[in-house]
């Protein structure tokens, strides 16, 4: 009798919801098969990566009709079986290809068939003639001087981080120095930081509510738990992580921090770096791709402590995983938008939960859904109502700017109080959630209104650039001279971006030290930690920019916080948008007053009798939420229901709709395929043109799916995608699914 072969079952990134079986290749491996190793694969008339999922002896194929495996690309798996069983989760529940779940989890590199990346890191050495050459030469170019010294005195080179912290920026020197023969690129093994093994330093001593937490959250390290970390701004949240991390690393574990934005890893890993014991892994998309595969890697091999990153660190390996936060849980910059659509938050909730260990998310303004867990008792609520330090909270007031005289978008109040506070030689920070110089550009003569030619959107006048910009799709043309319909001159610029605010506090505080901090000014390399040095260190004394500014700073001097600008969010028409609203205000308010002089927030409206605005001043962010989720009951929206958003796009607007009419009409004709208990509960809304139709020349559509119980949607999901994916679709339409969507838009 013939043996059972041997089926290996992999996973390729494809958009096809099935994995596929190979049979092993004649080369024997050099370790026995296993899951989590990648594979180079024979896949239509070529060749993919792929990754071992399993190994079974059945198969529902022929056997002569499957191929064989190419080759083994690594010397040992990337994923451990842990690792597979989230991965395989995430991607049954987000309904999502397997291949698209895996392969979201791969540094970029690694999706390639390319071998594991060496333990270096990018450096430039001196060539012999940059050895020969006599410094005296490039006197009248001090910064190549300087560089080529330091290369000089290390005959092996250094790597650019190392000569970047010694010597600042070094772009235009190395491009120089590169031209004229005298340095070249090398790569130099991974020294090991030294800071990573310096002992700690002490930490400050806790309040009574920081050592409440560390403590209830301490008894239960060895096992699951969801523990929500309600704070008030500077209440001293990322101490609490620190102590916690702290113990984790001390059991010989890993600890998984999850932040929203990349902005916000630079000063955190600063002050973990001086406080917690080991390597730290840094984990996000602004990493140049051999720096983030070198980082996974650390990761998956167990030699990082702690590990720090944006949403996507939560599928990288960890090993020994004891403890995950998720700082500033509440954030939409937690919810991938395209391939895979994974809440960061919940899957480190689900990942905790398959591992055993306790998550913590923090907040300031937790999410709707977060609190109602609470409330539920599904998560334990541990609140922090003290500010660290004594300081005060910061004290909030409504100014009507009604038949106000404005300059600069300030009104005469808030010009005041800016005086007062830089008289006393504070710092302010002045929010406006809108980058670029001007929003609208217009022709007075004739009403012509500068929009995108391939969105339902207005342009953005970046007068810096003399450009106008989509903001949605990246279109951009040179800012015209004359009207382009009547070719009058008198083209306008109406409201007010952050560039615009920027010159015009210039020429209102002509003596003041102004600083922007948003996307456009954070750009490039290194401009976001100048501009918060310049902030920390007293140089900037008015710190403007967008919602950038919002989230985990620390700037101890700002004594004033003036918001700007924010009515039009008060009416949007997402039913999220109160939520966005009433959150984003108290974050940013919570930049004021956090050391020892109280601060002061003014918002500027002309509707201060709205009652968001109102129940924020009267009862703060939890009177607002209590009331927010009285309403979301009444309404049967989230959390007191579950949804799933299908969007469809095409050149056409009408293919879009057709195609989501069809898909409806499968769901509905579920109705005498499937048992009641599925399909009963089930609301199909729509299909309705996007509330934003055109966007980067094709048009999009949308059907709402929803259900009061999560397990119930989950299941019609499945039978109903099985239908959808038979439809047929004309050339150019796409669509997707999204689970639990944080964007309606």
């Amino acid at each position: 009798m013939n043996p059972q072969p041997l089926i290996l079952r992999v996973a390729i990134e494809a958009p096809l919801a099935d994995s596929f079986d190979y049979l092993p290749s004649l080369d024997p491996p050099p370790l026995p098969w296993q899951p989590g190793l990648r594979l180079l694969v024979p896949f239509g008339r070529g060749e993919r990566v792929g990754v071992l999922l399993a190994l079974t002896d059945h198969t529902s194929h022929p056997l002569d009709r499957l191929k064989r495996v190419v080759r083994v690309l690594d010397p040992e798996p990337l994923f451990a079986a842990a690792d597979l069983k989230l991965l395989t989760w995430a991607a049954t529940y987000y309904q999502q290809p397997i291949g698209a779940a895996l392969f979201a989890a791969l540094p970029a590199r690694l999706r390639d068939p390319e071998p594991l990346t060496p333990d270096t890191l990018p450096g430039l050495h001196a060539t012999a003639a940059g050895h020969a050459l006599a410094l005296d030469t490039l006197s009248r170019a001090p910064k190549q001087r300087a560089l080529l010294a330091a290369l000089q005195a290390a005959p092996e080179g250094m790597t650019l981080a190392a000569l970047t912290a010694q010597l600042g920026e070094l772009g235009g020197a190395v491009r120089a120095l590169r031209t004229k023969g005298l340095i070249a690129e090398t790569r130099l093994a991974a020294a090991v930081d030294p800071s990573e093994h310096q002992p700690p330093a002490t930490g400050p001593t806790l309040h009574a509510e920081q050592q409440a937490a560390v403590s209830a959250i301490a008894a239960n390290l060895d096992a699951f738990g969801v523990f929500l970390l309600d704070g008030v701004t500077g209440s001293g949240k990322t101490e609490v992580y620190i102590r916690l991390i702290e113990q984790v690393i001390a059991q010989g574990r890993q600890a998984l921090v999850i932040v929203p934005e990349i902005g916000l890893t630079p000063q955190l890993r600063a002050r973990f770096r001086t406080r917690v014991s080991g390597p730290i892994a840094v984990l996000h998309s602004a990493l140049n791709t051999r720096e983030r595969e070198r980082n996974w890697l650390r990761a998956a091999r167990g030699e990082a402590h702690l590990i720090l990153g944006t949403r996507s660190a939560v599928l990288a390996p960890i090993p020994r995983l004891g403890l995950i936060m998720v700082d500033e849980e509440h954030d939409d910059s937690l919810k991938q938008q395209d391939g895979l659509r994974y809440s960061g938050r919940d899957l480190a909730i689900r990942r905790a939960q398959l591992v055993g260990c306790p998550v913590v998310l923090g907040s300031a303004t937790p999410a709707l859904e977060t609190l109602r867990n609470a409330q539920l008792g599904r998560y334990q609520w541990l609140r922090l109502t003290e500010r660290a330090g004594g300081a005060q909270p910061p004290q909030i007031s409504l100014l009507d700017i009604r038949n106000q005289p404005l300059r600069a978008g300030l009104s005469p109040v808030l010009r005041e109080h800016m005086q007062a506070e830089l008289r006393a030689g504070h710092q302010i920070l002045l929010f406006l959630n809108r980058r670029g110089y001007a929003p609208v550009l217009t022709c007075h003569a004739c009403g012509w209104v500068g929009e995108c030619p391939h969105c339902d959107a207005r342009l953005t006048l970046h007068l810096s650039e003399r450009r106008l910009w989509c903001h949605h799709c990246g279109w951009s043309c040179r800012q015209p001279e004359r009207c382009p319909a009547c070719q009058d001159e008198d083209v306008r610029m109406l409201g007010r971006g952050t560039e615009r605010l920027e010159d015009e506090l210039i020429a209102l505080f002509p003596e003041t030290r102004i600083a922007r901090l948003d996307r456009d000014s954070t750009r490039r390399q290194g401009a976001l930690g100048r501009v918060l040095d310049a902030v920390h260190t007293g140089e900037t004394q008015i710190l403007l920019g967008t919602q950038m500014l919002a989230k985990g700073h620390d700037f101890p001097n700002v004594t004033l916080v003036g918001i700007l600008e924010l009515d039009h969010t008060l009416y949007a028409s997402d039913f999220r948008a109160a939520e966005r609203t009433a959150q984003l205000i108290i974050q940013v308010a919570g930049r004021a007053g956090r050391a020892e002089h109280r601060g002061r927030v003014v918002l500027q409206t002309r509707h201060p009798e709205h009652p968001l605005l109102q129940s924020l001043l009267h009862a703060g962010y939890t009177g607002f939420a209590e009331a927010a989720l009285r309403e979301r009951a009444e309404a049967e929206l989230p959390p007191y229901s579950h949804l799933a958003l299908a969007r469809a796009e095409a050149p056409d607007p009408a293919q879009a709709l057709d195609f989501l009419r069809q898909a409806r009409a499968c769901g509905e004709a579920l109705a005498g395929e499937i048992p009641a208990e599925i399909i009963s509960g089930i609301q199909l809304l729509g299909p309705i043109p996007a509330p934003m139709e055109r966007r980067a020349g094709r048009y999009r559509a949308q059907l709402l799916i929803q259900c009061a119980e999560r397990p119930r949607l989950q299941r019609f999901l499945a039978h109903w995608l099985r239908a959808v994916r038979t439809l047929p679709r004309r050339n150019g339409l796409r669509w997707s699914l999204d689970v639990d969507p944080r964007d309606l838009l």
